[in-house]
C-alpha cells in the first residue's frame, strides 16, 4: 500500500456517526445506569490475507489502514465494536522501557526477549524510565501521523500497558516466583517501581489520544476510567500471592487513573475473583471456555461490566464443557 494520507478511506456516513452515539449512550449505562442497561454483541470477522506484522511494523499508515479495515467489516455486520484504533507495538511496551531488548518472532507483534534484573537485588539500582522510553517515544509518532490520518469519528485507543505484575514479570523473568520465597521486599520494591512509572505513564498516553478523563476505548467497545490492565500471569502465583502482594499495587493504578478495566486469560477463577476485591475495577474479561460466566455474573459486582465470548457461553449453557 502507498504511504497516503487515510482520512478517506473509511467514511461514515451521518446515520452511522447517530447509531455510534446511540452506541457510546449504552455502553456508559452499564457503569451509569446498569439495570437499564442491555448486553453488547461484538462479532469479529478475521481478516483475509492480512499484512504480515513485519510490514505493519515497517509502515504506521499501513497498521492504520489494517485497523480501519477492521471497523469497515463491522459497520458491514452492524453488531456493537466501536470506531476505534491501536497503535499496536505488542505487550511488553512497558517492559522495554525499563530497558527488557525486543524479540521478533515471526509474523508477530514484539516481545520481551531479555530480562533485565538478574538478581532480585539489583531492583534497588533500577531507575525509573523517562515517559519515552523504550518504544514509547515512537508510539508517540506514529500516533501522531495516525491523528492526522484517522478518519472523522475513529477514535485511537490504549497501547497495550500490561499491568505491574506482567510487566515485573518481564523485567525480572521467572525468577520472579520465588521472590515471593526469598525477598519479598525486593519484589515490593519493583512491583511499587513499575506501579509509580505506570502512574505517571497513563495518563500521558490517554492525553495524546483522547480529551475525555472519564471512558477510554479498548478491545471493541467502550469503557469507564482510564486504562486496561492485564493479570495474565496471576495464574502462576494464586490467589493467596495475589491478595497479599499484588493487589494493593492494581488499587494504587487504577484508582489514580479513575478505575479501569482488567484483563485476564488465566485458568485459575480463585484468583479472577480476587479481582473483584479492587474497588476501581469498572470491566473485567476472561475465557468463558474456561471460567462460568453465570457464576461469575453473580460474583460482579453490578458496575463491572463483563466481557467473554458468546460461543463459550452457549457451550456451557447447552451443558457441553
Amino acid at each position: 500500500m502507498k504511504r497516503h494520507r487515510l482520512n478517506d478511506y473509511l467514511r461514515i456516513s451521518d446515520s452511522g456517526h447517530s447509531r455510534f452515539e446511540r452506541l457510546y449512550e449504552g455502553y456508559r449505562r452499564f457503569y451509569e445506569d446498569p439495570d437499564d442497561a442491555e448486553p453488547k454483541i461484538i462479532i469479529n470477522v478475521p481478516p483475509q490475507n492480512p499484512p504480515s506484522w513485519e510490514e505493519q511494523l515497517a509502515d504506521p499508515l499501513l497498521m492504520l489502514a489494517v485497523g480501519l479495515d477492521q471497523i469497515r467489516s463491522h459497520i458491514e455486520i452492524g453488531d456493537d465494536y466501536v470506531p476505534a484504533v491501536r497503535v499496536n507495538f505488542g505487550t511488553a511496551q512497558v517492559a522495554f522501557a525499563f530497558g527488557c531488548e525486543p524479540a521478533f518472532p515471526t509474523n508477530s507483534l514484539p516481545a520481551a526477549g531479555t530480562h533485565v534484573l538478574k538478581k532480585a537485588e539489583d531492583v534497588y539500582r533500577l531507575a525509573k524510565p523517562s515517559l519515552d522510553a523504550g518504544w514509547f517515544g515512537k508510539l508517540r509518532e506514529w500516533t501522531d501521523i495516525w491523528l492526522d490520518n484517522l478518519p472523522e469519528g475513529v477514535h485511537i485507543y490504549h497501547p497495550d500497558i500490561q499491568s505491574a505484575f506482567n510487566t515485573a514479570h518481564l523485567v525480572r523473568g521467572n525468577d520472579i516466583l520465588t521472590d515471593f520465597y526469598d525477598n519479598p521486599q525486593a519484589l515490593e520494591a519493583l512491583l511499587t517501581l513499575v506501579t509509580d512509572y505506570m502512574i505517571e505513564l497513563v495518563p500521558v498516553l490517554k492525553s495524546h489520544i483522547s480529551a475525555d478523563k472519564d471512558w477510554f476505548f479498548d478491545w471493541g467497545a467502550m469503557w469507564k476510567g482510564g486504562a486496561r490492565i492485564s493479570n495474565c500471569t496471576v495464574d502462576l502465583i494464586g490467589p493467596d500471592f495475589y491478595r497479599e502482594f499484588v493487589l494493593r499495587h492494581d488499587i494504587r493504578l487504577l484508582k489514580s487513573i479513575g478505575g479501569g478495566r482488567v484483563h485476564c486469560c488465566a485458568s485459575s477463577g480463585e484468583v479472577i475473583k480476587g479481582f473483584f476485591a479492587n474497588p476501581e475495577i469498572t470491566g473485567l474479561d476472561f475465557d468463558a471456555g474456561i471460567h462460568n460466566a453465570w457464576e461469575m455474573a453473580e460474583l460482579a459486582p453490578k458496575t463491572v461490566s463483563l466481557v467473554f465470548h458468546i460461543n463459550a457461553l452457549l457451550g456451557r449453557k447447552n451443558g457441553s464443557e
